[in-house]
Order: structure tokens, then sequence, then C-alpha cells
């Protein structure tokens, strides 16, 4: 007898195999969970890689070439996340987003975006699709996604400013190669574009202005995110954070704004508008207004495990069902009863007191799960 051989990349995380209910019930896309909140919103991290190293995400100093990622066979196939996606709308799910890491460099990507887009929601509506990049092979993958039934993107850009972005990325990529394929996605279709920028007070914050300034009178929407401490690598420090309030304050005494309603309940970002016409902006105040009380998210890693919230420690190891002789009715009877269980609210606990919640148990990091 062989002894399997489980690869240390695989124990990084504390998970534990999904208990299936007794009674197994067909899903009603009703799901909610202990705080009343629906399964609305599923992100799927493809990849644990990047060809990038930000800061506040990969840092270079930590994700070297002996970090140990995951092992190909250790990475869900398309099959097996098409099969989830499935358990998952009907659930609720209603949107699906691919993630990494850089999800870009998962080989055939086109391939399963095409498996997901024939998924339909109880109701019988396609699923809203789409994809969370850095923006460097963009210009040369946008139109092949695009066929393949991408509907929409959204592009991370941490300024306009080379020498900043360089900084940032911290591998000496050019900002030009990503506004190319910010107009490539454009030019194909994948719309609305959201564009990202995570916002570091004393790095980036100058940046502020020359992105709203750029994306004025486009069809794109710029999003400024609060730096968050997620994961344990980054160092992240309070006084980097720059609130939002400060960033609409900034843009406000150049370009007036006024609000907006949210387009859904759950949404993360909140909605502005210039004043005089020339589009939409938002801001994601996950530090400083946490929105913890309308999360609607599920977050899948790339070797099949679910997390409840993006600040967790622990996940449920879904891969384990899928390679076992468990059939459809009993995975989604197990995501139901983990759904059921969910209480997470790191961010409304984290400003309720000074530090923060404490916990020994190691944070998942971004690039693990996806933003």
């Amino acid at each position: 007898m062989v002894d399997k051989v489980i690869p240390l990349a695989d124990l990084r995380y504390a998970s534990a195999v999904p208990i299936i209910p007794a009674t197994l019930n067909a899903p009603t896309g009703l799901l909610s969970d202990r705080l009343a909140r629906p399964l609305r919103d599923l992100r799927i991290s493809v990849t644990d890689r990047c060809n990038f190293r930000c800061s506040y995400c990969m840092p270079k100093e930590v994700f070297d070439k002996r970090y140990d990622f995951l092992p190909q066979s250790s990475l869900l196939s398309f099959e097996e996340i098409t099969r989830l996606a499935r358990l998952f709308v009907s659930h609720g799910v209603h949107k699906i987003r691919l993630t990494g890491g850089e999800p870009l460099l998962r080989k055939g990507l086109d391939g399963l975006i095409r498996m997901l887009s024939e998924l339909r929601t109880p109701e019988g509506h396609a699923v809203d699709l789409t994809l969370t990049t850095n923006g460097s092979l963009l210009a040369k993958k946008a139109q092949a996604l695009r066929d393949a039934g991408l509907q929409r993107i959204t592009v991370s850009l941490d300024g306009l400013d080379d020498a900043i972005f360089r900084r940032m990325n911290d591998v000496d990529f050019p900002v030009a190669d990503v506004l190319e394929g910010i107009a490539e996605a454009a030019r194909v279709g994948l719309g609305p574009i959201k564009v990202n920028m995570v916002v570091k007070r004393g790095t980036n914050d100058s940046e502020i202005l020359p992105m709203a300034a750029h994306f004025r009178n486009t069809p794109v929407i710029l999003r400024f995110i609060e730096y968050m401490d997620v994961g344990a690598t980054n160092g992240w420090r309070m006084d980097e954070v720059l609130p939002s309030a400060e960033v609409i304050a900034r843009i406000n005494a150049v370009h007036p704004l006024e609000a907006l309603d949210a387009n859904d309940r759950g949404e993360t970002a909140q909605r502005w508008r210039y004043r005089d016409g020339a589009g939409e902006i938002g801001v994601i105040s996950s530090v400083t207004q946490a929105f913890c009380r309308d999360c609607n998210r599920a977050r899948l890693s790339t070797e099949g495990k679910l997390f409840l919230c993006l600040f967790a420690n622990q996940g449920h190891d879904l891969r384990t069902l899928l390679r076992g002789d468990c059939d459809d009715e009993q995975i989604a009877g197990a995501i139901g009863l983990i759904w059921n269980g969910r209480d997470d609210r790191y961010s409304e606990l984290r400003s309720g007191l000074a530090a923060g919640p404490e916990s020994g148990a190691r944070r998942v990091e971004m690039h693990y799960i996806g933003g």
C-alpha cells in the first residue's frame, strides 16, 4: 500500500471536510445565513499565482522563487469548478467572478468561461459572469474571453504615473500596457469596465485626481479601495489607510460629485457621479465603513476550499467531497449547511475594537481567494 502524499502547500490554511446533512432537501435558491444574508455572489480563484508582486497583496520578499505555490494536481479542474458553480447557482448565486492570483495566467481559461456561461439560474436567467485582472495580459486575451462568453471585466490599476505604478507592481511592468488592455476590452465589448485602485496613503494617493481626470467622460467606472488588512504578509498599518471620505472630498473639490443609490443589496461600492454628467465613480470602504451586514459573497479557492469571508482563517474542503463518492445532492446539502451556519462579520468587529479582533489563526491571503 502506497501512502498518499499531500503537498505542503495544501496544508497552509486550516480546513474541515464539510458535513453532509442527514436529510437532503433540494435547493430552493433562497438560502440564507444566521444574519439573514442570502447567497448571491460566488468568487472563484482559478490560480494562486500572479506575475505582479504588489506590496499590499503578494510582497516580493515573501512570494519569491522559493515560495511553495499549489501544485497543478491540487487545482480544481474546469469540470470540477463548473460542477460546484452549478450547485451554488441552484442555491441562489446569480453572479460569478473569476479571480486569482492573476486569473489570465490559468491556461485555457476561455474554456472554463465557455462552460460557466451555459449555467442558468432556477428562473432560467444567464449568470452574470465577470473577471478581475491586473490587465497585463488583457490586450492579448480580451477577444477570446468575450467570444467565450465573459460579459464584464474589472481591471486593477493603482496609478497612471509610470514610476509609481512600476514601484507598486514591483516587477517593473509599464502602465501603458494595462491601459492598452483596458482599451482592447472596451473595443471587444467587455463592459461596463470597472477599474479598481487600491489607495495607500503616502504611496499612491497622489494619483487619485489624475486617475479621476483620466477616466472622466468615459464609460469606465473608477473605484477607489481602502488599503485592507488581508492576510498576514502585507505589513498593513492603519496609518496607511486613506479613508474613502477623504478620497471623495479630494475629488469633489475639483469635480463636484453627488451620491447615487446602490444598484443591489450587498453591493460593496458606494456610488457617486459627477454633477456635470462626466461619469460615475465608487469607493469601497471596507476598513472605515464596514458593509458586513449585507455581505452575500462566498469565495472558492483554487483547490476547492470554501471561505465565507475575505478575512477568514479557515475554509471548508469541498474538493474532498468532489473527488470522493458524493453526488450533487449531497454536496449541495453540505454547501447549504455551511451557509446556514455563517455568521462572519470581521470588518464590523474590527471597527468596534481599538486593535481589531485577535486570533492565533492565520488569516487567508488575498491572492489565494481573490479580492
